[in-house]
């Protein structure tokens, strides 16, 4: 279980409506990659969330959420970016947001390698470069910036949880950084 920061436009469901939805139903999310690029459009830094779980474990992750009833995926991306980054970080969504990769969460080890406890997900993930001030959100301890070389050592892979590591390499290779 993840420390989560309350919503405070829970969207459409309750918390106990959510519950009840995500043993019955595939929810959507969006994630997203934040980088920064230099003058070429080169990925010189990728955007890593460091958190801390209730055990204390602490990990690596990307930005991440629901996709909301009546959202959409350009509204969701934005939201979870300010809500993530902060207000200051200045996304570039692109006129026709396309996904680089469909991450499919399942509650149980499967043939994707990624997993969510709480559901089954289907997740939307964007490449999406940040010109601002990135700040922590508030479960999260800060927002480091790493080179692409960096985010693919063996050490920082084995950081994330539920499979991230996967979508981050993929987010990577997808840019022509290989490490």
């Amino acid at each position: 279980m993840s420390v989560r920061t309350p919503d405070p436009n829970p969207g459409w469901l309750s918390e106990d409506d959510l519950d009840f939805a995500r043993q019955r139903l595939p929810i959507v999310y969006v994630e997203a990659v934040p980088v920064r690029l230099d003058s070429l459009g080169y990925v010189t830094e990728v955007g890593l969330l460091y958190t801390a779980d209730d055990e204390g474990q602490f990990h690596r992750s990307v930005v991440s959420g629901r996709v909301m009833y009546r959202e959409t995926v350009r509204a969701a991306l934005l939201r979870h970016i300010e809500k993530d980054l902060g207000s200051l970080a200045l996304p570039q969504i692109p006129p026709s947001p396309t996904p680089f990769s469909v991450g499919e969460y399942f509650p149980y080890p499967s043939e994707t390698g990624m997993v969510d406890n709480r559901q089954h997900a289907v997740s939307l993930a964007y490449v999406v470069p940040v010109n601002g001030e990135c700040s922590p959100r508030q479960d999260a301890l800060e927002v480091s910036w790493l080179t692409p070389e960096q985010v693919l050592d063996t050490e920082t892979q084995m950081e994330f949880v539920g499979g991230r590591e996967k979508l981050v390499a993929q987010a990577l290779a997808h840019l022509g950084c290989t490490g």
